[in-house]
């Protein structure tokens, strides 16, 4: 699918878009989850590219009223945002079918390049495509960065909460939570003193851009089974929770709650809920239970797996599948003539544990969040908490780019092809317009070629 920005410039389209199909919406969430790589900027922006640029199945307004709630949820905000339009759309079937296709496709990939890596150790092939895919993964967080920005940063103010944001994350070293809280209280407390600063994107013309009247628009009625209900609250808890004592009460009663499988289940609904700022914030805490505690696997396989994990589609937080992989294997939770089932089956309970949690808090949260969207009150600490995004997701840029140019450390050598490749990539989105899979594809060629080429050059 491609995935460039329409050409804007022309007169919008007047006409709203015909209702879209259960099946047609299927096929599009099918897509997505194949090509949504970049991390939760580049797969926000690609979405907004989709949903509503082209397609208009839903407004700018709406859209970030949407994104601003599953930024202060735990867990990863993209697949969160594609829960919750699916399920604006479609109902409880459409938001569980967009969020499980968004992750489904990450794991099935994971899934196999884990046995690759296991089976047959460090293959050069492979090292190079990802030689060259890094480079372009921090061009796509550095262009998602500035798009997401040019909508959220209208005024003086956004920037600086964006500039303070930053400044908090990268040289204080500031947790996310402490960052949301902060630019929660600054729009609550601001929409008081200057209502028309923290608008919704407000500042310089509102959200508001030539794309034409969307299926749902910024007037659209809360469609009947998006109101607020406590019975359907307590629904959907229930069933949540429900699934969780099922799924947890089936790895007790047959393997026991002292088995790999049990703790993995335990360990991974708490990492669950303390995902807030996305995938980086929780590693540390990953790292310390998996390698450290659990010894489901070592560090270096732990970097390994992080490298996988930026070069997939799907959320970040999907390495956690390969450390179920990886824990399943070493473990020999099946025994020892079956580890390709036994990281398998690692690699689906620790992905079900970790995103239940995701699904359970845009299904029961949804209605009260749909309820509110127009409410100065509301909508004013989330176009805060925006701004501060845009900082925070900045910074992901530069520890990108840290990692990516510098391999060893500062004190280690100076990586010139990756900053050529980077830079063509920077140049490829913000000049060209460049869709993320032709990149993607280019950048992993170019790498592949480079990484085949300098052992005979030496």
């Amino acid at each position: 699918m491609d995935t460039a920005l329409p050409d804007t410039s022309s007169l919008a389209p007047s006409a709203r878009p015909e209702p879209i199909s259960f099946s047609e919406a299927f096929r599009f969430w099918l897509r997505l989850g194949f090509i949504s790589f970049g991390g939760p900027a580049g797969q926000i922006a690609i979405m907004h590219a989709e949903l509503v640029e082209r397609r208009r199945w839903i407004s700018e307004k709406r859209f970030l009223h949407a994104l601003n709630f599953c930024m202060l949820l735990p867990g990863p905000e993209a697949q969160q945002l594609a829960t919750y339009i699916g399920w604006l759309m479609h109902r409880t079937w459409g938001g569980i079918v967009a969020g499980a296709l968004f992750v489904l496709p990450s794991l099935f990939i994971l899934i196999a390049l884990s046995w690759i890596y296991l089976r047959f150790g460090n293959v050069p092939v492979v090292a190079g495509i990802f030689y060259g895919i890094k480079p372009a993964v921090t061009a796509l967080v550095l262009h998602a960065a500035h798009r997401i920005g040019g909508r959220a940063l209208r005024n003086r103010w956004m920037w600086g909460i964006a500039g303070a944001a930053f400044l908090a994350i990268f040289a204080f070293d500031t947790p996310f939570p402490a960052i949301v809280l902060a630019a929660g209280l600054i729009g609550y407390f601001g929409a008081r003193w200057a209502p028309g600063v923290f608008a919704l994107g407000g500042g310089h013309g509102g959200a508001t851009q030539g794309y034409g009247p969307a299926l749902i628009d910024d007037d659209t009625p809360t469609p009947p089974h998006a109101r607020f209900s406590r019975r359907q609250l307590l629904k959907v808890i229930a069933i949540g929770l429900g699934l969780w004592l099922l799924a947890m009460g089936i790895l007790v009663a047959v393997l026991g709650t002292e088995s790999t499988l049990a703790q993995m289940g335990w360990f991974f609904t708490k990492a669950a809920l303390l995902t807030f700022g996305g995938a980086y914030a929780v590693l540390p805490y990953v790292y310390q239970g998996a390698v450290e505690h659990y010894q489901w696997l070592s560090g270096a396989q732990m970097i390994d797996g992080l490298a996988l994990g930026e070069t997939t589609p799907g959320p970040l937080i999907m390495v956690v599948a390969f450390v179920g992989f990886v824990g399943g294997w070493l473990k020999q939770v099946l025994g020892p003539d079956s580890l390709f089932l036994a990281g398998a089956l690692a690699a689906t309970v620790v992905t079900f544990f970790t995103f239940l949690p995701s699904f359970i808090f845009v299904l029961a949260g949804g209605p009260a969040i749909e309820a509110t969207h127009g409410r100065l009150g509301f909508t004013a600490p989330l176009s805060a908490i925006t701004a501060a995004v845009v900082g925070v997701i900045l910074n992901l840029a530069l520890f990108f780019a840290y990692h990516v140019l510098w391999p060893k450390g500062f004190g280690g050598h100076f990586d010139a092809v990756s900053a050529l490749i980077a830079a063509a990539a920077v140049v490829a989105l913000f000049r060209f317009k460049v869709g993320v899979m032709p990149l993607l594809g280019a950048c992993a060629a170019i790498g592949l070629a480079v990484s085949l080429a300098l052992p005979l050059l030496r």
